[in-house]
């Protein structure tokens, strides 16, 4: 029992995921610059699954990925993650205007 509860928590932290925002959240959103929804969507399979065998270990699932340090580190990943993601998409407006200009011509 300690090794799985251990395992749980260590996908837990490794997903980061609050169960509420993975529901909200579409992983197809064209505007989405987050890069943690396919680990939400994961973290979300995983709670369903285990949440219908046991429901006491899903709700300690929700009270362990609700824990200061799970929530203060997904969102510091969510905040960096989309730092790099304007800053690819800086990149690639540059890019693509240096080709029009200077190699199509336009």
């Amino acid at each position: 029992m300690v090794q799985s509860r251990a395992l749980v928590i260590a996908l837990i932290l490794l997903l980061s995921t609050t169960l509420p925002e993975v529901h909200s959240k579409s992983i197809f959103e064209k505007d989405r610059r987050d890069w943690l929804v396919i680990p939400d969507a994961i973290a979300a399979y995983i709670y369903e699954t285990v949440n219908k065998m046991s429901p006491k270990v899903g709700q300690f699932l929700v009270d362990a990925a609700q824990t200061p340090a799970v929530v203060v580190t997904r969102n510091f990943l969510i905040r960096e993650t989309t730092k790099l993601s304007i800053l690819a998409e800086q990149l690639m407006e540059k890019i693509k205007n240096l080709w029009y200009t200077r190699v199509v011509g336009y």
